[in-house]
């Protein structure tokens, strides 16, 4: 076992294709064209991909970490990436194969949150007080476009990472609350009544916040029904545009317990949670975002806590989006929301496509089975229910192309550490291998595969949110710099733009298999061989035109594997596209497929 791991290791970083992969060769007349399910997208924090520009380190503010939210020894703070330095590594994330580029929200955010002694920045992007700028930290609006322009000149993709269910935290509340203000819900605190349902009446005529009539809405006059809500001295005009620092326009329900009723009208830790219901606010975030795609001709979007957001906010500003990006000649302008969960839950993930009429949403799901079957802990039975459930999405399962995959993200954790913690008695070559396997599944099942920055230079971390946000410049963080990166010698404490590393040369050339195959990009999935133990995972995908077979084949087990599978009668020779492969089939529809310890094929059917 020893020997065929480290047999994987060789081949699949180094033999798939020989050499360097070429560049996507698209132009910029003709990326536009490129439907969503062709990308692969590189999803990164700026603040923790590469520092362009010194100058800005504290977003021009003065004073000390709690002033300017900038110390690059603390996990929590700014540490100086921004837009120049990741215009100018465009090479580095076009050289991985990615076509399009996802980054954490650039808005300005306030820049330190937190009660005392628990404080901590803005460097993610999620405390959003000015809807219509860069933050200073990152650049500025025109190096925003300057990144835009740049990326599109190489035939990529931009994709925003945008918000809004909520903004920073500014509104406070006048009762004494030394239980942190806990979620107050409609019935206990209807619209109608002051503090309560025997309180004195307000807002007279109102009905309900389910009446998104303008009429109804201008009877909202009071926002002091459950909590009497109130800006702070100097903090009048925090948030831009100017309608934002109204109280009228935000839930003021309390602390969201992230169950029922309060996971759609409370606040996350205090930030404000904005009445999405209310008509203004649903014409005023169209024209907020509107406005990026008319300034700067983005690409699509990606809602932060889509599920948090009721749905008919999302029926109306989808095509709004859409309208607005064709208008603009953007005509696969991409929207993916976040419908975040720990569990596989396909049904989840599709119903949001269905009733609040979003296009994809990020595939918990597949995360969720590829972790699973990638380490070990358990069969690929998942994987093989994740691809039935293809059809519980709007558009069955044509309409599943297009939802995200990934593996690891900056909130959950990252691929290799749940590696780690699913198979804590494994070393790092093996660790490396399941690494390398669970990126073959990412790229060439279903799906838009997602990279999130980092995992191609073997970062491991050591849980999720601020511990799974490593720079890949070099770090002064002691959480970060603690570990050896998988697959090299390295650590965080240096630069990690290292174009050998074996996880990046995999991605590069199955991104490049994938980029010439169209079955990897838009064809049909079925299963062919699955199981409840680790063990060979195999299925076919089909040319949408030509109906030419890939067989996809991944073995889980750190033994060898072989097992004949059903192909279609037509596929009777094959040509390895990646791995090892049988060239001829046994039999019309029978193909025997041997695979190495965690080793994995893209094996083509001959035309």
């Amino acid at each position: 076992m020893r020997m065929g791991i480290r047999h994987l290791t060789a081949l699949a970083a180094l033999a798939l294709l020989g050499g360097t992969p070429p560049a996507p060769a698209d132009t910029p007349a003709d990326y536009r064209a490129r439907a969503p399910q062709e990308e692969v997208v590189y999803f990164v924090l700026p603040d923790r991909f590469a520092n362009g520009d010194p100058r800005n380190d504290r977003g021009g503010l003065k004073g000390d970490r709690l002033k300017t939210g900038f110390d690059p020894s603390a996990k929590g703070f700014y540490h100086g990436g921004d837009l120049k330095g990741l215009t100018a590594r465009l090479d580095y994330i076009q050289g991985l194969g990615a076509t399009a580029v996802w980054f954490a929200p650039v808005f300005r955010n306030k820049p330190v949150q937190g009660p005392p002694g628990d404080e901590s920045a803005g460097y993610h992007g999620y405390w959003i007080t000015d809807f219509t700028r860069v933050d200073p930290h990152f650049g500025s609006n025109a190096e925003f476009k300057a990144f835009v322009d740049a990326a599109h000149a190489r035939g990529m993709k931009v994709y925003m990472d945008i918000v809004v269910n909520h903004t920073a935290d500014v509104i406070q509340y006048r009762e004494v609350a030394k239980d942190g203000y806990p979620y107050r819900s409609k019935a206990d605190y209807p619209f109608s009544r002051k503090g309560g349902v025997t309180g004195p009446a307000i807002n007279p005529g109102f009905g309900d916040d389910s009446d998104p009539a303008p009429a109804n809405w201008a009877r909202m006059v009071d926002p002091a029904f459950a909590y009497s809500p109130y800006v702070p001295k100097g903090e009048e005009a925090a948030k831009v545009p100017a309608w934002l620092n109204d109280p009228l326009f935000y839930h003021n329900r309390g602390n969201t317990d992230w169950v029922g009723e309060s996971s759609g009208y409370g606040d996350f830790m205090g930030l404000d949670d904005i009445a999405t219901e209310n008509p203004r606010v649903l014409a005023g975030f169209i024209e907020i975002y509107g406005s990026w795609i008319d300034r700067f001709g983005i690409d699509g979007f990606r809602i932060d806590t889509a599920k948090h957001v009721n749905p008919e906010f999302w029926q109306a500003f989808v095509p709004a989006m859409l309208e607005r990006a064709r208008a603009r000649g953007i005509p696969n302008f991409h929207i993916f929301g976040e419908i975040a969960t720990s569990d596989f839950d396909p049904a989840l993930l599709a119903g949001w496509t269905r009733k609040a009429g979003l296009p994809s949403n990020l595939d918990f799901g597949f995360a969720v089975a590829a972790v699973q079957a990638a380490s070990g802990a358990r069969g690929s039975d998942l994987l093989a229910r994740w691809v039935d459930d293809d059809v519980l999405y709007e558009g069955g399962a044509r309409g599943a192309l297009i939802q995200p995959t990934f593996l690891g993200n900056h909130d959950a954790g990252r691929f290799a550490m749940f590696l780690k913690q699913l198979n804590p008695k494994a070393d790092a070559e093996e660790l490396l291998a399941r690494d390398m396997l669970g990126h073959a599944m990412l790229l060439t099942l279903r799906g838009v595969p997602v990279i999130y920055y980092g995992e191609e230079q073997g970062m491991i971390g050591h849980g999720g949110d601020q511990l799974a946000r490593q720079s890949l410049f070099a770090s002064k963080v002691p959480q970060y710099n603690d570990q050896p990166l998988l697959g090299s010698a390295a650590t965080t404490a240096q630069d990690n733009y290292n174009p050998q590393h074996p996880l990046y040369r995999l991605i590069a050339e199955l991104a490049a298999v994938r980029r010439e195959t169209p079955a990897l990009t838009s064809g049909r999935t079925l299963v062919r061989r699955s199981s409840d133990k680790p063990g060979l995972f195999v299925v076919s995908r089909f040319d949408p035109v030509t109906w030419r077979e890939v067989v996809l084949a991944f073995n889980t087990a750190n033994s060898a594997q072989t097992a004949r599978v059903t192909v279609a009668a037509r596929s009777l020779e094959f040509t390895p596209l990646a791995g090892q492969c049988s060239l001829k089939a046994d039999a019309p529809g029978s193909l025997t497929v041997t695979l190495a310890p965690l080793g994995f094929a893209v094996c083509a059917a001959k035309p």
